[in-house]
C-alpha cells in the first residue's frame, strides 16, 4: 500500500469512526435531549440578532391590563377580576370604530350563582357583535376535580390527514376548563390559548390545534386567522409535516405538531394602548382616539402586569406578555412567516461537509497558522450563514452537532496529521540509517551506536560486545557468480544475521562485503556464543543466487569487547578487526575472540 493510499485509509477511518460515534450517541435520549436544549440556546442568539431587521403587522394592537390600569382598575373596583360589564361597556365603545376582531385572551369562566348584571351585559354584547372572540383552555385535570365538559360541535375543527397532532402527548388534553355556558350558547368563536414550554421554560413553539375527546380545537389565534383569511375550518388538512390553511397561508408542523415561533421584537413590539386610556376614550367619546388606535384593527385584550400571572419567557425577552405571544402567532399566520426546522439528517449531512472542509484544511497546509486560521474561518463562515438562514430563508439549520463533529474532527485531524509526520520522520530517519541493499543499518548508524555504548559503560559501568564480520573469498565469488549474485548473498547473509541475534542486537553493514554487531550489555563469553550461533547459521545455509541455483559462503569472525578488550571506540574496532584478520589467517571459515598481541 503506498503513502496516499495509506493517508487515505486513515482519512476515511477518522471521518467514519466520528459520524459513527455521533449517529450511534443520537440513540441516547439524555444525548439528544443535551443537544436539543443547548441548540435552543443558538437558536434564541440568533433569533436576537435578526430583530432589528424585522417589522410586524401595524393592524395588530394590544390593549393591555398594564400597571397603570391595574391601579386603575382596584381603584375604581377594589379587586381583579372587575365586573363583567366592564367588558361589555369595552366591547360596545370599541364596535363603534369598527374594529377587524376583538380577541380576549381572558378567560370568563362560570358565574358563581345566578346571574349577575355584569355577566347579562357580557353575554348580550358578545351575541351582538360576531367579531368578539373569547378564550378557553384544556387542561389534564383529574374528572375528581373537574368533570370533563363535553364541548359544543360549532367549537370544533375538521382536519384531514392527521398523522401528528392525535399522537402528539403535548397537544392531547383529557380536561377543559369552560366558559360560562351561556356565553357558549350565543358564539362559537371559542378558541384555545394554551402554550407549552420547553425544559428551560422558554416559550419557542405554539400549536395551532388541540385534541380533545377525538377531535380537533383550534388555537385563539388560529379562529382568527381562518375567520381573517375566510377560510372554511372544515377544510384544514396536514401535508408533508404542514398544516395547510390555503395556497398562500401553511403552518410547518414539528413531529409532536406544535410550529416555531419567529419573533418580531421585545415585549413592547406591537402597539399597547393602557386599559385605562382605551375605558376613558369611551367614557369620554373620544371617536378620534378609538378611530386613530382602532378601526379596522385586530385588537387582543390581555394582561401585562406581572402581578396577574400572564408573563412569559421567550427567546427575545424574560418578561413577555402572554397576550403578546399570541399577536406574534397570529402575525406569523398572517405573514407566511414561520420558522423550518432542519431535520436530523440534514444535521448530519452539514457534519459532514464541515469536517470534509476542517479536515482537508488541516492536512492540505502544513502551516499550523493556515490550518487553523481556515479551520476557524469555516466554523465562521457557517454560523453566520446559519444567521443569514434564518433572517431570509426562515430555516433553523443545526448549530450544535456540526460543531461538536468540527471539533472532533479538528482534533482527529491533527493527532492524525503529526502521527503521519512522525511516521514519515521515522521513515526517513530510517532511509538515512538504513543500508539499501541489506537493510542494515549502515555506517554512520553503527559510529552513532558505537559512540552510545562506550558512553554508557563509562557512565554506568557494566560491558558490551562488537563482532566484526567478512564473508570468505567475496571477490572471487562475485568473478565467478556474477555482482547479481554476490548482492543476492549479502541480502541473505543480512537476513540470517538478524534471525539469529536478539532485536536489541544492532546489525550492520560496515562497508563492502562486512558487517557488523553491537551487542548491547553483552560480555566477551556470551558474544562469542552468539557470534558462533551466527557463523554456523551462515556455514550451514544454501544461498539461491540470481540464475536460480544454490551456493555455500562462509564468514570469518572477529570478537571484541568493552572493557576487555579497550575503553573506546576505536580500540574495540582495531581490536575485532585484528581478531578478524586472525580468523582469516588462520584459514577462514571460523571466529576469533582472542590474539596474541606483541
Amino acid at each position: 500500500m503506498n503513502k496516499k493510499k495509506f493517508d487515505f485509509f486513515i482519512y476515511a477511518f477518522i471521518f467514519v469512526f466520528v459520524f459513527a460515534a455521533i449517529i450511534y450517541a443520537g440513540k441516547f435520549y439524555a444525548f439528544g435531549k443535551f443537544v436539543m436544549g443547548v441548540e435552543c440556546k443558538t437558536f434564541d442568539i440568533r433569533q436576537n440578532i435578526i430583530l432589528p431587521h424585522k417589522k410586524n403587522n401595524s393592524d395588530i394592537v394590544i390593549i393591555s391590563v398594564d400597571d397603570p390600569s391595574y391601579e386603575y382598575i382596584v381603584e375604581k373596583f377594589g379587586t381583579w377580576p372587575v365586573p363583567r360589564d366592564f367588558w361589555a361597556n369595552l366591547i360596545k365603545g370599541l364596535e363603534v370604530v369598527n374594529p377587524k376582531f376583538i380577541a380576549f385572551d381572558l378567560l370568563f369562566t362560570k358565574h358563581l350563582n345566578a346571574l349577575e348584571k355584569g355577566d347579562k351585559e357580557l353575554i348580550e354584547a358578545v351575541r351582538n357583535n360576531k367579531n368578539v372572540y373569547l378564550s378557553m383552555n384544556f387542561d389534564n385535570y383529574p374528572k375528581e376535580i373537574r368533570i370533563p365538559p363535553v364541548l359544543n360541535d360549532n367549537l370544533k375543527v375538521e382536519l384531514k390527514n392527521d398523522n401528528i397532532i392525535k399522537k402528539s402527548p403535548i397537544l392531547t388534553f383529557t380536561n377543559c376548563r369552560n366558559a360560562m355556558n351561556e356565553l357558549l350558547d350565543v358564539t362559537s368563536n371559542f378558541g384555545f390559548i394554551n402554550v407549552t414550554r420547553d425544559d428551560d421554560g422558554i416559550i419557542r413553539y405554539i400549536a395551532p390545534l388541540f385534541y380533545y375527546k377525538n377531535n380537533y380545537y383550534p388555537n385563539l389565534t388560529t379562529l382568527i386567522a381562518l375567520k381573517y383569511l375566510d377560510i372554511d375550518p372544515s377544510k384544514l388538512e396536514i401535508k408533508n409535516n404542514k398544516l395547510i390553511l390555503d395556497q398562500g397561508h401553511q403552518i410547518p408542523l414539528n413531529p409532536d405538531g406544535r410550529a416555531i415561533v419567529n419573533w418580531y421584537g421585545k415585549e413592547g413590539t406591537f402597539e399597547h394602548i393602557s386599559l385605562w386610556e382605551v375605558n376613558d376614550a369611551i367614557k369620554n367619546n373620544d371617536i378620534d382616539f378609538l378611530k386613530k388606535k382602532f378601526e379596522n384593527k385586530i385588537i387582543y385584550i390581555g394582561t401585562t402586569v406581572t402581578a396577574l400571572s400572564d408573563i412569559k419567557s421567550t427567546p427575545v425577552s424574560f418578561m413577555y406578555p402572554g397576550v403578546e405571544t399570541h399577536a406574534t402567532f397570529l402575525n406569523n399566520i398572517l405573514d407566511n412567516n414561520f420558522i423550518v426546522h432542519f431535520s436530523y439528517r440534514a444535521d448530519l449531512f452539514i457534519s459532514v461537509l464541515l469536517c470534509f472542509l476542517i479536515g482537508f484544511c488541516i492536512l492540505k497546509f502544513d502551516s499550523v497558522v493556515y490550518s487553523v486560521f481556515s479551520s476557524i474561518a469555516i466554523v465562521v463562515a457557517y454560523l453566520i450563514i446559519t444567521v443569514l438562514a434564518m433572517e431570509f430563508f426562515n430555516v433553523w439549520l443545526g448549530i450544535v452537532l456540526p460543531m461538536v463533529a468540527a471539533t472532533i474532527i479538528f482534533i482527529a485531524a491533527y493527532i492524525t496529521k503529526y502521527l503521519l509526520k512522525s511516521k514519515d520522520y521515522e521513515h526517513t530517519y530510517k532511509l538515512a540509517v538504513t543500508d539499501g541493499l541489506t537493510e542494515l543499518y549502515n555506517h554512520r548508524y553503527f559510529q552513532e551506536q558505537m559512540i552510545m555504548n562506550v558512553e554508557n559503560v563509562v557512565r554506568y559501568g557494566g560491558c558490551f560486545s562488537l563482532i566484526l564480520i567478512d564473508i570468505d573469498f567475496f571477490k572471487k565469488f562475485n568473478d565467478k557468480h556474477g555482482h547479481q549474485s554476490g548482492d543476492a548473498v549479502l541480502r541473505q547473509v543480512a537476513q540470517t544475521i538478524k534471525k539469529n541475534i536478539r532485536t536489541s542486537d544492532i546489525a550492520c553493514r560496515y562497508g563492502g562485503e562486512e558487517m557488523s554487531i553491537i551487542l548491547t550489555n553483552t560480555c566477551k563469553e556470551d558474544a562469542i556464543i552468539v557470534a558462533k550461533k551466527v557463523w554456523s547459521a551462515v556455514r550451514e545455509r544454501k544461498f539461491e543466487l540470481a540464475d536460480g541455483n544454490k551456493a555455500n559462503v562462509t564468514i570469518s569472525v572477529g570478537v571484541a569487547s568493552m572493557p576487555e578488550n579497550g575503553d573506546s571506540v576505536e580500540d574495540l574496532i582495531e581490536y575485532s578487526d585484528k581478531c578478524l584478520y586472525k580468523a582469516k589467517q588462520d584459514g577462514r571459515d571460523r571466529v576469533i575472540g582472542e590474539f596474541e598481541q606483541s
